[in-house]
């Protein structure tokens, strides 16, 4: 696959983002972006296996819901942010599109070449993208935003390497609709995950992170209004396993596309 214009698949660790170093154990809510690329460093052996595990596998569905939602239609350019071992980023390419997957973590990097050398997956950080102005027409990040220390800005990046007319989708952990549900949920995520991510994950501690960094997320209508705050149109959701996957979409303004009702 031809390499896209001023872009390197061999950028540096210090280009992405990325300290070289030890694999940290976890990283804090502040999220700096060398704690977290450690800390995912760390789990990349298992990181695959461990998703599917810990969310009974219905990490599948959300990530055919999320291909779904970006409507691709036959020559299109899609950027999967935070694509980690490029699982989902192979999802997206076909005979007549092309996914490009990025992530600041080099260890999942590596071990997503080792498994899909077809996929194109590069080091890049979600705040400073590689890419010149309108050169994508969808992008997509699952279960990475919420890793990012300044998310709106990453959004308003996300804006910028898409041309107008352009669609965002958003899948992340959110709120569950129902209280009881969410209360269940909730132990679930401070109590039983970690129990479970020691038992299949290559770095259990990184799991009580995820827990933390769930918890203190905001709901649907918050991310909606920070996806707006980034200058995105059009911007709605829907909820997934009851709300705790919620997937939000979003048009670049511009020539808007007619689009399916959400």
């Amino acid at each position: 696959m031809a390499e896209w214009p001023g872009v390197s698949g061999d950028q540096t660790p210090e280009a992405a983002g990325v300290i070289p170093g030890h694999a940290g154990r976890r990283a804090g809510l502040d999220k700096q972006p060398h704690e977290v690329a450690a800390m995912f460093d760390g789990v990349a052996a298992r990181y695959d296996r461990t998703n599917t595990v810990i969310s009974f596998g219905r990490d599948r569905a959300w990530r055919r819901a999320t291909c779904r939602a970006l409507e691709l239609r036959p020559g299109a350019r899609v950027l999967d942010v935070g694509a980690g071992t490029g699982v989902s980023t192979a999802e997206f390419a076909g005979a007549d599109r092309v996914a490009v997957g990025v992530d600041i973590s080099l260890g999942m990097l590596a071990a997503g070449r080792r498994r899909r050398p077809h996929v194109p997956l590069l080091a890049a950080d979600a705040l400073t993208l590689p890419f010149a102005d309108a050169t994508f027409d969808a992008v997509t990040i699952s279960f990475a935003l919420r890793n990012v220390v300044d998310p709106v800005a990453a959004l308003r990046e996300f804006a910028r390497v898409a041309r107008p007319g352009g669609r965002l989708v958003v899948c992340e952990f959110s709120h569950p609709t129902s209280r009881l549900f969410r209360t269940v949920y909730l132990s679930y995520l401070m109590r039983s995950l970690p129990a479970v991510a020691r038992r299949v994950a290559s770095n259990a501690d990184a799991y009580v992170y995820l827990a933390e960094s769930i918890r203190a997320w905001p709901d649907q209508t918050g991310l909606a209004g920070w996806m707006t705050d980034a200058g995105w149109a059009d911007v709605a959701w829907r909820n997934l396993t009851g709300g705790v996957v919620a997937l939000h979409r979003a048009t670049r303004p511009g020539d808007v596309e007619t689009t399916t009702p959400f």
